[in-house]
C-alpha cells in the first residue's frame, strides 16, 4: 500500500481526515437557482457576474483554484490583476444562457492537471493575458453571431498571439490534515517583462446576514504576514504568507450602494479589495486590518520568459518557520503522487495515454463540489433578507421542499454545471472508483438519502427541475461500483452498500411503473430523459399533437433497470435467500417489457417499437384520435435497446434454487413470452444464460446500422444521430406545423433546453460506454464465433469484444496525439495544436463533433468524459466480463453464426434516405 492509499484507508464518512479540506469551491455561484429569489425564476438576470463581485451569496462561494473545509466555512482561492483589467480577477468570466449564440459558456483558458484523492497534492493551472480582458467584446460578439456560427472564444480574441500572457500553475499540498500548503507560480510567456498583482484570498462563507442570532467569524491580521481566522465551529487557523506582502481586508457582504442605489451605510463591503487595488480607493479596506474576508497582495514584475513563486500556508497554530519544510513537502507530496498513479497505470505503456489519463482523474477530483441548498428556506426566503415574491411559493421545486442538501458532490462542470445532474453522476462514478471506490459509494448512497429522494420515490434531476427525469442508471452504477470495489478488497464485497442503495432504487423503480407507463402496458415515457433534442418534439413538454409518446428508449431504460435490480438481487440473494423473491420479480418485469418492446399494442392494432422493414427502433406517437406513427429517427434512441443484456452463470443459479425453479416453470408454462428473449432459454456458452431485449438476429440488424461509416459509427466513436440524415433529414408534418431533425455533427441549431447541448449527431461518452459494455456482455455469451462486419461493408469480421475494443480506441483517439502530434480534441486551433504551452493540456468536452473530434459543449466536464480514464485502462475488459477460452457456442445461435462467418465482403455502401 502506498502513502496515498494509506491516506485514503484512513478517510471514512465520519472521519474525513484527509478529505476535510479539498477544491471544493464552486467555479460560479452566480447565476444558479440557488441564488436566484426572482418572482419569475430568471436566475441569469437576478444575479448576474457584475453582481458577483459586490454581492453576498447566500447558499455557496466560487473561486479560481478554490479551497475550502468540507462545510466551505472558510475559502482559499486566487485572485489577480494585470494593472489593465477594469475588474479584478477573482472569478471565471462566462456568457449566461441568453448571451451565447450556443447558451452558457465559460470564457477563460484553465486545465486540471494533477490531483490524488485524498487532495495531499492538486495542481491546476490558469492563463492569464497580459492585455485587458475583453469582457464587452465577449458578449458583443457572441451575441452578433447566429446560432449557426461558431462560438467566439477567448482564445479567438488574439490576445495569446504574441505570448503576451502569464501562465499561473496553483498548487496544493496538505503536510498534515488541514495543514495546507499553497504553491502559485506565475509564469511569463511574453517577450518583455510584465508586472502582476498576485492576491490569494482568504474568507468566510457567509452565514450570519440571513437570520438573527447567527454568530459572525473573523479575520484579523495577526502578524505582519499572518491572518488569523477564528469561527465558532471551525476553530482558529492562521494564514501565512512568505515575503512582504501587504494585507486587505474587508466583509463578506453586499455593497447595496453599488448593487441597489440604497444609501451609503459605511463599511467595507465584499468588492472592497476591489476597489483597493484597482481603483486605488483606501477607504474601501478596513484600516483595522479586520473583516470576514482578506487578501495577501503581492505586486511583482516577471522578467521575460522567467518566472515568480509565491508561497502561503494555512494551519491552525501560529508557525514560526511556516516555509522551512514548505518545499520539501511539496516533493515529497508531488513524489507520493507520482507513486500513487505508477501503481494505477502500470500496465499502461503509453505516456501519452498515462498523460491523459491522469489529467482525467484530475479533472474528477477538482470537480468535487460543496452543494448547499435547503429548498423549503429557499422557497420561504430569509428573515433578514426582504420578503420573497408570493408567487416562488407555487413556482420552479415547490414540490421538493424536503430536499436539504449539504454535502461534497461530484459535479458535471463545476462552471457551466455548477449542481449535481442524478444521471451523470452514476457515470462519474465508474471512473472515481478506480481512484477512491469508497467516495464514488458514498456519491450513489447519497442521492437515495431521505433529504434526496422525494418521498415518492423520484430521485431529484438537477436544480433546474429536480422533478425532471434522468435515465435510471443508478443501479447499474451500483452494481458496477460494487463489482470494481469487490475487485479492488479481494473479498465478497461491500455487500451492505450493496444493499443500502438496492431498497431505495426499489421505491425508485415503483416510482417509474406508477408514474412513467401511462397506461399499464409496460411501455414508458419519461419524457426527455437525458437526450435533449434527439427527438421531433421536446418530449418534456405537451406535445403539439396531443397524445403520448411511447419512447423507445424510455422503455429499454426500464428493461435495463429491471435486469440491474434483478442481478443486485441475485448477488444479495447469495447471502439472505429472501431476496430470491425480488430477483425473480424483476425477472418476470423485465420480460413484460420485453414483451410490449416488440409487441406494444397487442390486439388493439397498434404497432410495435421495432419497425421490421427499417430493421431499427423507433419511437412511436399515439394521437388524440387513437392513431399510431412511428417517428422515424434513426437515432441513439433505437440503439439503447443494446443496454438491457445480462448473462446467468450456471453457478449462479444452482446457489439460488428458487429463482432457477421459477425460471424453468417460465420455460415451461410462458413460451410466448420466453420466445421475445434472446436465447436465454438456452445453454449458451459455458451453460450461460442470455436476458436481452435483442434476439441474436435482431442484435446484428441493429449493429449493421451502428457500425456503418455513412450512419452512426465515426472515427471517435458512435454519433447519437445518423449521418444518413444529413441529406435526408426527418420532417414531421401536422395541422400546417412542419418540424424536421437534421443530422448536425457539433453546436445544436436549437434552442431546445438552453441550447447548449446537442443529440443531434455529436459523439457523446455515457452512451458510447453502456454500448461498449453492452457488448462486451453480449460477447461474454456468444463468444468469439459470433462474428459481425465492423465497420459496416468492410469485409472485417469481429467479434462482438473486437467491436467494443474498436469503439473504445476512436474514443480515446480524441485526446491521445496522433503520428503527427495532433489531438482531435483541440479542433484545426493551430496554437493549441501545436504550442509546447498549450498541446498537452487537455480539455474533457460535453461532447465531440461527429465527423472531426472536436471537443464541443462545456469545455470541463471530466464528469462523465472523465470515462475516457476507464478506457484507457487495460484491465477494463476483463474487469466487465472475463472470458474463458474455447466452449460450445449455444446451438440456437449456430444460424446466426453460420450467416456472420459466410458473409461477403460488402464495398462501403453511399447514404441511405430514410424510406
Amino acid at each position: 500500500m502506498n502513502a496515498e492509499q494509506r491516506r485514503l484507508a484512513e478517510c471514512t464518512t465520519t472521519r474525513p481526515t484527509w478529505k476535510k479540506w479539498g477544491p471544493y469551491l464552486s467555479e460560479r455561484q452566480w447565476g444558479t437557482v440557488r441564488e436566484d429569489y426572482s418572482p419569475h425564476g430568471n436566475a441569469w438576470d437576478y444575479f448576474p457576474h457584475d453582481h458577483a463581485r459586490s454581492r453576498a451569496y447566500r447558499w455557496g462561494e466560487d473561486g479560481i483554484a478554490g479551497f475550502s473545509d468540507s462545510e466551505q466555512t472558510l475559502c482559499l482561492a486566487l485572485a489577480l490583476w494585470n494593472g489593465r483589467d477594469p475588474i479584478l480577477k477573482e472569478r471565471l468570466f462566462g456568457l449566461t444562457n441568453g448571451e451565447g449564440n450556443h447558451g452558457e459558456d465559460v470564457k477563460e483558458l484553465y486545465y486540471y492537471l494533477d490531483a490524488t484523492p485524498a487532495h495531499s497534492y492538486l495542481k491546476m493551472l490558469y492563463k492569464y493575458p497580459q492585455h485587458e480582458y475583453p469582457y464587452a467584446r465577449l458578449v458583443e460578439e457572441n451575441g452578433r453571431r447566429g446560432i449557426a456560427q461558431p462560438e467566439f472564444e477567448l482564445i479567438d480574441t488574439g490576445l495569446f498571439d504574441d505570448d503576451r500572457y502569464f501562465d499561473v500553475f496553483v498548487e496544493y499540498a496538505q503536510a498534515q490534515p488541514g495543514d495546507i500548503l499553497l504553491h502559485i507560480t506565475v509564469e511569463n510567456r511574453g517577450p518583455e517583462a510584465a508586472s502582476v498583482h498576485v492576491l490569494p484570498q482568504l474568507w468566510f462563507r457567509n452565514t450570519w446576514s440571513w437570520t438573527s442570532g447567527a454568530t459572525r467569524p473573523v479575520l484579523t491580521r495577526a502578524a505582519s504576514a499572518v491572518i488569523r481566522a477564528e469561527h465558532p465551529e471551525l476553530g482558529r487557523y492562521h494564514l501565512h504568507a512568505d515575503g512582504h506582502p501587504q494585507l486587505l481586508f474587508c466583509d463578506n457582504e453586499s455593497n447595496g450602494q453599488r448593487l441597489w442605489n440604497q444609501p451609503d451605510t459605511g463599511g467595507f463591503f465584499k468588492d472592497g479589495i476591489n476597489d483597493r487595488v484597482v481603483q486605488g480607493d483606501l477607504s474601501a479596506v478596513n484600516p483595522a486590518q479586520t473583516g470576514t474576508k482578506a487578501a495577501v497582495w503581492y505586486q511583482q514584475e516577471v522578467p521575460a520568459g522567467g518566472r515568480i513563486r509565491i508561497r502561503l500556508r494555512l494551519s491552525r497554530d501560529v508557525r514560526t518557520d511556516a516555509f522551512g519544510d514548505f518545499d520539501a513537502t511539496f516533493a515529497r507530496r508531488l513524489r507520493e503522487a507520482d507513486e500513487f498513479y505508477a501503481h494505477l497505470q502500470r500496465d499502461i505503456p503509453s505516456l501519452d495515454a498515462r498523460r491523459v489519463q491522469r489529467q482525467a482523474f484530475a479533472g474528477m477530483i477538482w470537480s468535487k463540489q460543496y452543494f448547499y441548498f435547503d429548498v423549503a428556506e429557499w422557497l420561504q426566503g430569509d428573515p433578514l433578507q426582504p420578503p420573497s415574491p408570493a408567487n416562488r411559493r407555487h413556482g420552479r421545486n415547490r414540490d421538493w421542499e424536503h430536499l436539504n442538501n449539504a454535502d461534497i458532490i461530484s459535479m458535471p462542470d463545476k462552471w457551466e454545471y455548477p449542481w449535481y445532474a442524478s444521471w451523470d453522476l452514476a457515470f462519474h462514478c465508474i471512473a472515481l472508483a478506480d481512484l477512491d471506490a469508497g467516495f464514488a459509494k458514498e456519491q450513489l448512497v447519497l442521492l437515495t438519502r431521505e433529504w434526496y429522494m422525494h418521498p415518492n420515490g423520484q430521485i431529484p434531476a438537477y436544480e433546474w427541475a429536480f422533478g425532471d427525469v434522468n435515465p435510471p442508471v443508478h443501479a447499474w452504477a451500483t452494481w458496477r461500483v460494487f463489482q470494481i470495489d469487490r475487485k479492488q478488497r479481494g473479498d465478497t464485497g461491500d455487500l451492505a452498500f450493496l444493499e443500502r442503495v438496492f431498497h431505495k432504487l426499489m421505491l425508485n423503480f415503483t416510482w417509474w411503473v406508477n408514474r412513467k407507463d401511462a397506461e399499464g402496458r409496460n411501455v414508458f415515457q419519461g419524457g426527455f430523459l437525458g437526450l435533449d433534442n434527439i427527438g421531433v418534439f421536446d418530449r418534456s413538454s405537451q406535445l403539439p399533437t396531443g397524445g403520448h409518446i411511447d419512447q423507445s428508449d424510455g422503455t429499454s431504460w426500464m428493461a435495463m433497470y429491471a435486469l440491474n435490480l434483478m442481478r443486485i438481487a441475485l448477488e444479495l440473494a447469495r447471502h439472505n435467500r429472501v431476496y430470491e423473491d425480488i430477483a425473480t420479480k424483476f425477472f418476470e418485469h423485465f420480460l413484460h417489457i420485453a414483451e410490449a418492446m416488440s409487441h406494444v399494442g397487442g390486439e388493439d392494432g397498434g404497432i410495435g417499437l421495432w419497425d421490421e422493414q427499417d430493421e431499427f427502433f423507433y419511437d412511436v406517437l399515439h394521437l388524440p384520435d387513437g392513431s399510431t406513427r412511428p417517428l422515424k429517427v434513426r437515432s441513439m434512441v433505437g440503439l439503447i435497446p443494446l443496454f438491457a443484456v445480462e448473462t446467468l452463470e450456471p453457478e449462479l443459479l444452482q446457489e439460488l434454487p428458487d429463482f432457477k425453479r421459477r425460471l424453468e416453470w417460465f420455460l415451461t408454462h410462458r413460451p410466448k413470452l420466453c420466445a421475445l428473449v434472446s436465447h436465454w432459454n438456452q445453454e449458451g456458452r459455458g451453460h450461460r444464460r442470455l436476458l436481452s431485449l435483442l434476439r441474436g438476429h435482431r442484435m446484428k440488424r441493429l449493429l449493421r446500422r451502428m457500425l456503418d461509416e455513412t450512419e452512426f459509427l465515426s472515427p471517435f466513436g458512435v454519433r447519437a444521430l445518423s449521418r444518413v440524415h444529413e441529406h435526408s433529414p426527418y420532417t414531421y408534418r401536422h395541422d400546417g406545423m412542419e418540424l424536421s431533425v437534421r443530422y448536425q455533427p457539433a453546436e445544436s441549431d436549437s434552442g431546445l433546453f438552453g441550447g447548449n447541448s446537442n443529440w443531434r449527431g455529436p459523439i457523446w461518452f455515457p452512451v458510447n460506454f453502456l454500448i461498449i459494455e453492452s457488448l462486451q456482455k453480449f460477447h461474454h455469451y456468444y463468444g468469439d464465433d459470433f462474428r459481425v462486419e465492423c465497420p459496416t461493408g468492410s469485409g472485417n469480421l469481429l467479434t462482438l469484444n473486437e467491436v467494443a475494443n474498436e469503439i473504445a480506441a476512436r474514443l480515446t483517439r480524441l485526446f491521445l496525439a496522433n503520428g503527427e502530434g495532433r489531438r482531435p480534441v483541440h479542433g484545426l486551433n493551430e496554437r493549441t495544436q501545436a504550442d509546447p504551452n498549450f498541446r498537452d493540456y487537455v480539455l474533457f468536452y460535453e461532447y465531440f463533433h461527429g465527423d472531426t473530434g472536436r471537443g464541443v459543449g462545456a469545455a470541463h466536464q471530466t464528469g462523465w468524459t472523465g470515462l475516457v480514464a476507464k478506457l484507457l485502462m487495460p484491465r477494463y475488459a476483463a474487469e466487465v466480463r472475463p472470458c474463458s477460452g474455447e466452449l460450445p457456442v449455444p446451438e440456437s445461435a449456430a444460424e446466426d453464426l453460420k450467416v456472420a462467418a459466410t458473409a461477403k465482403p460488402r464495398r462501403p455502401r453511399a447514404v441511405r434516405p430514410i424510406p
